[in-house]
């Protein structure tokens, strides 16, 4: 287009103020030629995974497939449109057998498995994962308690990552309230905007974190036919407030114990409210007729960001809060013979 102006320029005779319009016409064009934006792709190379083998795409964030495709001659590759990133994603094949976190963002990417495992390979193409990489580089072989002093120090050393946000927003609970609130209001605005602020922001906001030795928190939530329910509708009875999810396998193995305990302290005046960590309404309710679990049942589907489990500071499961007749909270964390003897000692008080 340039030279075509020029060649006509060079053919007619200019006045100042055609010289000024052609200026002003050629200004135009290079300020609307749009510069081609960045586009995701992800290009893969593994090492002796089966032809036809599928790969995902998971939103860790969002909890659900972004895309999907299959492993040929060792290698896949990604052409998927983000809605938006960095995200935050697991890359995996349908059996677990390979499995890889990963921060994308709008660029060309790669993925280059060749010389190691599928978790380990290298990954280029974006700057968050280039950070997440040199993070769990030096604290992945740590032992937990070691490996969670280095995440909060680089919480704290990175309030503008976006790393930053989602590892705050999953050790909330495990971090308690005051430390996650002087942890968050360094943040910059952006981060504290992003869906994972605003997960920090509302655990901030409803947790209670009652001890024992004080009142029972209330709360209201759906039973699994819809129907509303509160804590409070079980005052004047012995309570155990149970967290747990049909996924948590510790959870399962306790529940043949609840239920002998149930059902030796139920006529005595004991009852469970248990609140559910699942997201899978089907998964809950198999789960609950599966191990004949026989007593109040609630959860909003929210897995383990229930809002019951960031009133009470839930940050894992199997968890439970023992509540007395007064509506105090006697005991945390009591199971099976720990969980009998407490309820005991309990009732032979309340017959005395």
């Amino acid at each position: 287009m340039h030279s075509i102006l020029y060649t006509c320029w060079q053919q007619e005779k200019y006045t100042p103020m055609k010289k000024i319009i052609f200026v002003l016409l050629t200004l135009t064009l290079i300020c609307c030629k749009e510069e081609p934006k960045p586009e995701f792709s992800l290009i893969g190379i593994t090492n002796g995974i089966d032809n036809g083998t599928v790969v995902y795409l998971h939103s860790i964030l969002e909890n659900e497939l972004i895309d999907s495709t299959r492993v040929e001659n060792d290698s896949f590759s990604f052409q998927t449109k983000l809605s938006k990133t960095p995200l935050e994603v697991d890359l995996y094949t349908k059996d677990n057998s390979h499995w890889r976190s990963l921060w994308l963002e709008n660029n060309p990417m790669t993925f280059d498995g060749i010389n190691t495992d599928f978790e380990n390979a290298i990954v280029t193409g974006s700057k968050t994962e280039d950070l997440s990489q040199t993070l769990y580089r030096n604290i992945d072989s740590l032992p937990r308690n070691e490996m969670l002093k280095l995440e909060m120090e680089f919480v704290k050393n990175n309030p503008n990552s976006i790393i930053s946000a989602s590892l705050l927003s999953f050790y909330s609970t495990t971090f308690g309230k005051d430390k996650t609130k002087e942890l968050f209001n360094p943040f910059s605005l952006e981060n504290k905007k992003s869906e994972y602020g605003k997960m920090i922001t509302k655990y901030i906001e409803f947790n209670k974190e009652p001890k024992i030795g004080e009142q029972f928190v209330d709360f209201e939530m759906v039973d699994k036919n819809g129907v509303t329910k509160k804590l409070s509708d079980l005052k004047g009875k012995t309570v155990l407030l149970e967290f747990w999810a049909s996924w948590c396998a510790g959870c399962r193995q306790e529940n043949p114990h609840l239920v002998k305990t149930y059902q030796k302290f139920n006529s005595k005046g004991f009852e469970i409210f248990a609140v559910s960590q699942d997201d899978n309404k089907e998964n809950w309710l198999k789960a609950i007729k599966k191990d004949t679990l026989n007593w109040e049942h609630v959860s909003d589907l929210k897995g383990s960001k229930n809002e019951a489990s960031l009133i009470y500071g839930i940050n894992k499961i199997p968890d439970n809060f023992l509540i007395d007749e007064n509506g105090v909270i006697i005991g945390r964390d009591l199971h099976g013979i720990n969980l009998e003897k407490k309820l005991a000692e309990i009732m032979l008080v309340a017959n005395n």
